[in-house]
């Protein structure tokens, strides 16, 4: 993105009403960044005074070195988590107890926000996801104590505390498992799944069953270091029924699209961390739930990811829901703006005097952000829970992440937030229903099990808002980013994605896609770009099952 001069202007010019591609009046959106930006600074002003140094900010360099931390623990290099602590031998001997005494795998660790203390410490909270093999994931909230050394460096000031709140000196965890057969589970034609047919299956067969109350059952127990009293239970998992042991469990699942789907990402994710899922437009029944490597996190409906520029459907539909802009209304697409930080396109591209629909098929960042100011600060999640049930608890039948828009804490997370980063989470399965949502207008919660509850609330989208959304992501394809899948027969819809995660990883790749009665999402990580990462791999799954499921 191109900074923008600052006294460029953006308004409606008064010689009369600029033209789009073949002769077609448009309209131009206002931008008013520079007012806001005046405002906003004014503001600051008049809230701290001149004699009131505001809250500590903390130390960036303490902040890093916690997110190093948790990016090392999370990925087993225990030794190298241990070093960035005040006693290195003591914390990696805990970390690998703690991870293989619970037979936990692949944690998932978040990090929250970073305070800084008046005794010149910093804490850094976290959010830890931690799936026991075989029962389900254990979740939990936790922090990181910082202190600066003498040599001016940060390390984590090692205490059993920071692993667990309540993991002491005096109290530990145990698994405990209860052994209970597994039923035989079925896809949506009565067709056996296993782990051996379909691997990405076999982390999540227990937690269907588990579902239909028919899973393995276990907990972690808080006990006493010495006595081994039990002094709590921190998780539990499965359920007991009533329901007869040999009687099969019924799945939405389709054995031929959930081979296909493990098939594409195995080919296609060129050993990255990719996750995917395929559903139906009609019903939301789940298809297909894919994962590289198959086992381990379910990132496909666990995971919690920037969705990057596949959330323009959801930013889109909030401006057509307001008629805050049209198809051909131009919408300049410059290489920079800034807005507290400078925002930029993939590859730096531009398209001056573009079209905004030109600016969703290219996937232009700056023109999506240059319209912040046409919905509230709250709207976007609004529109997310109100109309694709975003945010609200879905019933899909396995323990699932439903998504989160929280409102922006500045303007600046607000820009990000209209091209699906700054704190908007979801995964490839509520992506895969917000494609499905966008395409037919009617949200229908993504089910895996015919036992599912839905206790959601939404509102369908009007028809043409739907009949936009659809003819966009249609061009995507034909004349944009989407073109990998152009030679597909049919209509067929997409939009690409592209994901920062921090200022020196790769970004994550995204596509969503609908053909026919089937929506699907892909993420893969570190993928780079959504067109040639994750891309193929719809192109792969699609091409391989050419037909919906009845």
């Amino acid at each position: 993105m191109t900074d923008i001069a600052p006294l460029a202007d953006h308004g409606r010019r008064p010689s009369g009403p600029r033209r789009g591609p073949a002769g077609k009046t448009t309209r131009v959106v206002v931008v008013a960044g520079l007012t806001l930006a005046l405002a906003a600074g004014i503001g600051y002003a008049a809230e701290l005074g001149p004699f009131d140094p505001g809250p500590a900010i903390p130390d960036p360099e303490a902040t890093r070195q916690a997110h190093a931390f948790l990016a090392d623990w999370e990925a087993g290099r225990m030794a190298r988590a241990a070093a960035l602590t005040s006693r290195p031998e003591q914390a990696e001997r805990v970390l690998n107890s703690f991870t293989a005494g619970l037979d936990i795998s692949e944690p998932d660790l978040t990090p929250g926000a970073a305070t800084a203390g008046e005794d010149g410490t910093v804490t850094v909270a976290f959010t830890a996801k931690m799936p026991v093999t075989g029962l389900g994931t254990w979740r939990y909230d936790s922090a990181l104590p910082l202190r600066k050394q003498d040599d001016g460096t940060w390390k984590v000031e090692w205490a059993l505390s920071l692993v667990h709140p309540k993991l002491s000196s005096t109290a530990k965890f145990r698994l405990e498992r209860e052994d209970t057969a597994g039923p035989e589970i079925n896809d949506r034609d009565g067709n056996a799944l296993s782990a051996t047919t379909h691997p990405s299956l076999g982390p999540l067969l227990p937690q269907i069953a588990g579902g239909a109350g028919r899973g393995p059952r276990g907990a972690v127990r808080l006990v006493d270091r010495a006595s081994g009293e039990v002094k709590g239970t921190e998780a539990s998992f499965g359920e007991k029924s009533d329901r007869p042991a040999d009687r099969p469990v019924s799945t939405t699942l389709d054995a031929t699209w959930q081979a296909a789907a493990e098939k594409a990402l195995a080919d296609g994710a060129d050993g990255k961390d990719a996750a995917l899922v395929a559903l139906r437009i009609d019903d939301g029944e789940i298809l297909a739930v894919a994962n590289s490597p198959s086992s381990g996190f379910n990132r496909a409906v666990s995971g919690t990811y920037a969705p990057g520029s596949t959330w323009k459907i959801v930013t889109t539909s909030a401006l057509l829901l307001k008629d805050a802009v049209a198809p051909d209304d131009v919408v300049d697409c410059p290489k920079y703006l800034t807005v507290g930080k400078r925002f930029q396109n993939v590859e730096t591209s531009e398209h001056r005097g573009a079209t905004f629909r030109k600016d969703f098929t290219t996937s232009c960042n700056t023109a999506f952000i240059s319209l912040r100011d046409k919905v509230g600060d709250e709207e976007l999640g609004a529109v997310a829970g109100k109309y694709f049930g975003v945010g609200q608890k879905w019933g899909v039948g396995i323990p699932s992440y439903d998504g989160s828009v929280p409102a922006p804490r500045d303007q600046t997370e607000k820009a990000a937030s209209m091209i699906g980063q700054g704190r908007v989470q979801a995964n490839p399965l509520i992506m895969a229903s917000v494609t499905a949502t966008a395409v037919s207008g009617t949200f229908h919660q993504p089910t895996l099990t015919d036992g599912a509850k839905d206790t959601t609330r939404t509102t369908p989208l009007p028809r043409e808002v739907v009949t936009q959304l659809r003819e966009l992501m249609r061009t995507t394809v034909t004349d944009g980013t989407a073109s990998v899948l152009a030679d597909l027969p049919g209509d067929v819809g997409a939009k690409t994605g592209t994901a920062e995660v921090s200022d020196d990883a790769p970004n994550n790749g995204w596509f969503v896609a609908y053909r026919g009665n089937v929506a699907v999402a892909c993420v893969v990580e570190k993928g780079v770009t959504g067109g040639a990462s994750a891309g193929p791999v719809v192109r792969d799954l699609l091409g391989a099952v050419p037909d919906d499921p009845s």
